[in-house]
């Protein structure tokens, strides 16, 4: 089971597509505040339809608190900071369930003082296009969930 956190989401619709994301897999989601919206939103509803209900949510006021809270229950769990700074392709990291999947906002990506903290191995990045800026939100929260999945045979999925 992997963690993955939204850090300062700003739009509904991502949020609630990667609600359902986590509820089919068996991942938890950890959002981060500010977020740019509120749980209640309809449009969030909408996106993440029944899955509200069948996944675990938590809300965390800063990042601290969020790692905090994380590692309480698993000490040893690895942050991989997803950002188009990364230093190596998702397909190059080593993931192993409990690790932690760091996606920033939409429209600013991560701070960079979160990426800087971020051992250079665990900064990882979709291969895009030169001229792309980047995917979108819960697109690229797939791709790089999936990818953690696949390396550990998926697994408790079927």
């Amino acid at each position: 089971m992997f963690h993955v956190v939204l850090f300062e989401p700003e739009i509904p619709p991502n949020t609630g597509n990667i609600m359902r994301l986590c509820a089919n897999t068996g991942c938890e989601l950890h959002l981060v505040e500010p977020l740019g919206f509120s749980l209640d939103e309809k449009r969030l509803r909408r996106a993440g339809m029944d899955y509200r209900d069948i996944s675990v949510v938590t809300s965390h006021r800063n990042w601290e608190e969020c790692l905090h809270a994380i590692r309480v229950k698993s000490p040893s769990t690895r942050v991989f900071a997803c950002t188009t700074k990364g230093s190596q392709a998702h397909t190059k990291a080593v993931f192993q369930s409990g690790d932690i999947i760091l996606m920033g906002p939409e429209t600013r990506g991560l701070p960079i003082n979160i990426i800087e903290s971020t051992p250079a191995e665990y900064r990882i990045r979709i291969p895009m296009a030169p001229e792309s800026r980047s995917l979108n939100l819960s697109n690229a929260t797939a791709v790089i969930l999936y990818e953690a999945l696949r390396q550990t045979g998926f697994e408790g999925l079927s």
